[in-house]
């Protein structure tokens, strides 16, 4: 088990331009009674800026989990997974995709990049909350995710 992560509430990185889709999400994630902490940010520039502890994020917390749009404004989501998977340190965290999105391309572009998730709006509340306890689960007991093939 990961000594840092117990005790402690989850950290959730929340990157969503919609105020109506943000306020679902953390909605969901009290209702589902999920001990965390949540970061919001609204494009795709300060979501990288955050994750790699740059200017005025440079004391940002290390997300264990990132709930990601893919329609974004200034670097769109497609653009941050792939930065993402493509970063050491990052790819090892598990991001899960809400979205708009239908399109085959956005699924199988995030499938081959390893997402944990991919779930299209409006999202069902009941998967939505199930693949997030199931994430937690994992993080808290330190378990690397299975890849998806």
């Amino acid at each position: 088990m990961k000594s840092e992560a117990v005790g402690r509430p989850m950290e959730i990185l929340l990157i969503e331009d919609s105020v109506t889709s943000a306020r679902f999400t953390m909605g969901a994630l009290r209702k589902g009674e999920i001990q965390h902490r949540l970061t919001w940010l609204r494009d795709g520039e300060d979501a990288l800026e955050f994750l790699h502890r740059r200017g005025k994020f440079v004391r940002a917390p290390r997300p264990d989990l990132i709930l990601l749009d893919l329609g974004l404004p200034k670097k769109d989501g497609r653009e941050v997974l792939a930065e993402i998977k493509q970063d050491e340190d990052l790819k090892k965290i598990p991001v899960v995709i809400l979205t708009a999105s239908t399109a085959a391309e956005d699924v199988l572009i995030s499938e081959r990049l390893q997402v944990e998730g991919y779930l299209t709006k409006p999202v069902d509340l009941e998967k939505f909350l199930w693949l997030v306890k199931e994430l937690k689960g994992y993080w808290l007991q330190g378990v690397i995710l299975p890849e998806l093939e």
